[in-house]
């Protein structure tokens, strides 16, 4: 066969391989990726994958047809929730699992060992970069257990309300990197008038300065080159203390990952983020955490994620965060609908239905413990949700700056992402993209097609590499250096 049908109730197939005129039943040109009607479909008749409404025809579909953009249309979501009607209870694992990592001072665990240079506000940002390049290899190479020092910059941090949404994300923000378990120590550099005041964040999140924890300001010290000078010395001053640590074992309980996916296909949904799913679904099983974001990228599953909130409150958080996220494409004189990209598209995606249904499957199948908002700490463990945009570089943020010390990255076209201080690994959805990027994938899910893998076989060779990561192990896109340019908050609200 050519084609998989994933569910009976489809009413399309998706051509595994391109499909000439008269293969398989098609009657026009079928590429690779893309959907084939397996019926006559009217116009305005809802189009079925994965059991789904993933839009409807805008004009009478002919059996064998290509099923596209030119002929699917999206409507927008007008779903009756349930709440708890599907909740599988978690059976915890008989094997406990461990890892090698850096226990804390308040108990929490890091994956790494970063120092981390954060900056309240653009206009530091050259002061931060200068700072952080001083330490090459060759500086830290008396210092095994650092991994690096990483300067955090941003394009935002004045010009802004002194509260409200933006404000709050951007403070919760900077303090999440701060307090992340992969940060030893952190030094916060910013200009001295923004409007981000760096005094501001320490007395809101009760930071305490110290040998660990140090601020300077340009306008205070100086200018920039004694400002880049004070802060090659704080920094030479930490080394030594941050070094002062060892991994040691600890239960994969600890483990927090960022479930994200970015440059999606039509294999997304079927191959890797099922596989990324069941790995969830093992770490869950060992007490640790799984936070899915990108919520626009969940528009059209989330009554798959109500049906499966561990109470009323946990699924009307989500609801209410799908809500927000209308009123906001809205007033942006958007839709939700604008969100699959071109290459999506390309690759066999046609509407945010069909995306969302395939990227929602990164969570598993265990109850939503949690829903938070962006950049906000998260306290329940099993699966959860954070709220964010679906521009990977921003939502990873978010999800780094709300605990994370491990994140996993699907992608079908191909991705060159990498994230500090949480190592970012990345899953191929096909064996091309794998073949031909294979410097940057740690494990092509593509095999479930192209070898008869099954998804729980993929999923546990994920879930062991998460602990390998946490032990240590570098991934591709850690060890060619990404990181340093990918650290992306997201900006809400009016540039005054």
């Amino acid at each position: 066969m050519n084609t998989v049908r994933l569910s009976p109730e489809d009413n399309v197939v998706t051509a595994i391989t391109p499909l000439e005129v008269g293969q398989e039943g098609a009657t026009q040109l079928i590429p690779r990726g893309h959907k084939m009607a397996t019926v006559d479909i009217a116009k305005g008749q809802p189009v079925h994958k994965y059991a789904q409404v993933i839009g409807y025809a805008a004009e009478d579909i002919a059996k064998g047809a290509h099923v596209h953009t030119q002929n699917l249309e999206f409507r927008n979501v007008d779903t009756e929730y349930e709440f708890s009607t599907n909740l599988r209870p978690v059976v915890p694992a008989t094997q406990r699992d461990t890892f090698k990592g850096y226990r804390r001072s308040n108990g929490r665990v890091g994956t790494r060992n970063y120092i981390a240079v954060l900056t309240s506000v653009n206009c530091s940002a050259t002061a931060a970069r200068m700072i952080a390049g001083h330490f090459t290899p060759d500086k830290l190479a008396d210092y095994p257990n650092v991994d690096g020092v990483a300067a955090f910059v941003h394009g935002t941090g004045c010009a802004m309300g002194g509260d409200g949404t933006g404000f709050e994300l951007l403070q919760r923000t900077l303090w999440g990197y701060a307090r992340n378990p992969n940060v030893g120590g952190v030094l916060m550099a910013g200009l001295g008038c923004e409007m981000m005041q760096i005094d501001w964040l320490i007395e809101a999140y009760g930071l305490t300065p110290g040998p660990l924890f140090q601020a300077m300001n340009i306008q205070d010290v100086g200018g920039l080159s004694t400002t880049v000078e004070l802060g090659i010395k704080k920094i030479e001053a930490m080394l030594p203390l941050v070094n002062d640590v060892q991994r040691e074992e600890c239960p994969a309980s600890e483990l927090m990952v960022a479930l994200q996916c970015g440059g999606s296909d039509a294999w997304s949904g079927i191959t890797a983020n099922p596989a990324v799913g069941h790995a969830c679904d093992l770490l869950v099983a060992q007490g640790g955490t799984g936070v899915l974001a990108e919520t626009p990228e969940i528009y059209g599953a989330e009554h798959l994620l109500t049906a499966r909130a561990t109470d009323r409150a946990v699924g009307d958080k989500l609801i209410g965060l799908i809500e927000w996220w209308q009123d906001y494409t809205s007033r942006n004189r958007g839709n939700m609908d604008n969100n699959p990209s071109p290459g999506n598209k390309a690759g066999g995606l046609t509407t945010i239905l069909e995306k969302s249904l395939g990227a929602a499957a990164k969570g598993g199948t265990t109850p939503l413990t949690g829903v938070f908002k962006y950049a906000e700490p998260v306290t329940t463990r099993g699966f959860t949700f954070m709220d964010s945009p679906g521009y990977d570089p921003a939502s990873v943020t978010g999800q780094i700056a709300s605990g994370c010390n491990l994140v996993c990255f699907t992608t079908g076209r191909g991705s060159a992402f990498g994230s500090k201080p949480a190592p970012t690994m990345k899953v191929a959805t096909n064996t091309q993209m794998f073949q031909r990027l294979t410097s940057d994938m740690d494990v092509n899910a593509g095999t479930i097609l192209s070898h008869g893998a099954s998804v729980e076989e993929v999923g546990r060779e994920i879930y062991e590499m998460w602990l390998r990561m946490a032990s240590g192990e570098a991934s591709k896109s850690e060890a060619q250096g990404l990181g340093d340019y990918e650290f992306v908050p997201w900006q809400v609200g009016a540039v005054m």
